[in-house]
């Protein structure tokens, strides 16, 4: 799993590689700003790959606070507000502002990780991002589409039973799957010892991906175990 990228911005310097330190030792990308003008450069390059921003209250250019609606305007990954101030009125407008934690300096790293953990835990972060695209021989699967692009750009919607097949075997290029698994993807139930539907399917896949079906080349025929998809996969989440 691509690592999961936190950018944090604080005008200290020790608390910036205090926590650089301890997040990548717990898995984490880390990004670093220290003041509103380079966090927000920061923010805009990375802001698709950004799992959740940490944001200093006080900074020599800004205020947490105008990061905060900054980055509600533009997006709604997590944030956790920190402050040295004692007032509850910071937590309280942080909150307003759309933060969705606050923690107080001095803090633990642990309790910071705690709770990066929760909040990732509940906007479903620690799942793994599915990919939308799937390469392979001048073709795209494209997973939300529910398409196959040819190789000369032509796009064509595939049923739900080929779509199935379709992506299970992209997920598993190089592995034989048995054609039990095959038919409770495609079809939720086992095939009889005379249903030659999956071998139907099978064929018509191949007509789509110009495989020709006498001497395949992509969805290869294991006898007694079922098909292989014999043919290098890349993924990826955008064009």
């Amino acid at each position: 799993m691509t690592p999961r990228k936190i950018l944090i911005v604080d005008d200290d310097q020790k608390i910036r590689s205090l926590l650089k330190t301890y997040l990548e030792k717990n898995q984490y990308d880390v990004l670093l700003a220290h003041d509103g003008a380079s966090f927000m450069a920061e923010f805009e390059r990375h802001r698709d790959e950004i799992s959740l921003c940490i944001l200093d209250v006080m900074l020599p250019d800004t205020e947490g606070f105008t990061l905060c609606q900054s980055v509600r305007r533009r997006s709604e990954v997590p944030v956790i507000m920190l402050t040295a101030s004692a007032d509850e009125t910071d937590r309280i407008v942080g909150l307003e502002l759309g933060a969705d934690d606050y923690l107080g300096k001095p803090f633990n790293p642990r309790e910071l990780l705690a709770r990066i953990k929760a909040i990732t835990r509940r906007a479903g972060q620690d799942k793994p991002r599915e990919p939308r695209y799937y390469d392979f021989n001048g073709f795209t699967l494209d997973l939300l589409e529910r398409s196959l692009i040819d190789p000369d750009g032509t796009a064509t919607a595939l049923s739900g039973m080929d779509f199935q097949l379709l992506k299970l075997l992209v997920e598993h290029p190089g592995e034989v799957l048995d054609r039990s698994r095959l038919a409770e993807v495609t079809r939720g139930r086992d095939l009889g010892p005379l249903d030659r539907s999956l071998d139907v399917q099978v064929s018509r896949l191949r007509q789509r991906l110009q495989d020709d079906g006498k001497q395949p080349a992509l969805i290869k025929t294991v006898r007694g175990s079922g098909y292989v998809f014999s043919t290098t996969v890349t993924s990826r989440h955008g064009p």
